[in-house]
């Protein structure tokens, strides 16, 4: 498409959203004929509102194999915008998703809010993040409320949701990887503790690093 073309689209259809489509088209891919559970924010919350909210939802699909996959809508521009048309990387270059081991949406609520917290400290910082990076918490369940010794992030390309190319560029999707305390302290100590920590888990059979706020034991 040329930026002619472009630029009459998105003056032609108010609805035009490539950066949105993107991330529809990986998942759909994925997930052919399903209708996820799609979760909007609020519009008087948002960041170009004046408020702190920086992502537009998130979709919430279930997999076949039997856990939940969360998807953001915002980390990318998602609308018709001329300034956006033309680059390497749409946005900040991905989208965040994350797999649990949850029966239903509602055992989901508290990745969104993290989620939500990411996407603020992305924006507000311009410190975005990459595969093979972590996230630590504060020593407790990153579920506020709920005993886990799931307490920090291990970032990592989603193992099944593929970059996606726009008018915007490309959009790739980082998948966030509930760690133990033991297992964040083996990575800080020693980075070949990734691609370690990682094969452990695939070969426990955890082939779509799927997080279990119920798991009870680490790996290192």
């Amino acid at each position: 498409m040329t930026k002619e073309e472009f630029l009459t689209r998105i003056k032609e259809d108010e609805n035009y959203s490539p950066g949105w489509q993107a991330i529809d088209d990986a998942f759909e891919k994925l997930y052919p004929g399903q209708k996820p559970e799609h979760f909007a924010t609020l519009l008087t919350a948002r960041a170009i509102l004046g408020g702190d909210e920086y992502l537009d939802g998130f979709s919430i699909y279930s997999s076949p194999k039997g856990y939940k996959h969360l998807v953001t809508y915002g980390m990318t521009v998602l609308y018709g915008d001329e300034d956006a048309f033309g680059g390497e990387w749409n946005g900040w270059g991905y989208e965040m998703t994350i797999k649990l081991k949850e029966k239903d949406a509602a055992g989901c609520m508290w990745a969104i809010d993290m989620m939500s917290n990411l996407a603020r400290y992305t924006y507000k910082t311009e410190r975005f993040f990459e595969p093979n990076q972590y996230v630590k918490g504060n020593g407790t369940s990153l579920h506020i409320g709920v005993d886990s010794l799931i307490t920090a992030l291990l970032l990592v390309s989603d193992t099944e949701a593929e970059p996606q190319i726009s008018v915007y560029g490309r959009t790739e999707f980082i998948q966030l990887v509930g760690i133990t305390e033991s297992e964040l302290q083996a990575i800080i100590a020693d980075r070949n503790n990734v691609s370690k920590l990682i094969a452990l888990m695939k070969a426990d059979g955890n082939i779509d690093l799927v997080t279990d706020m119920k798991r009870n034991k680490s790996y290192f």
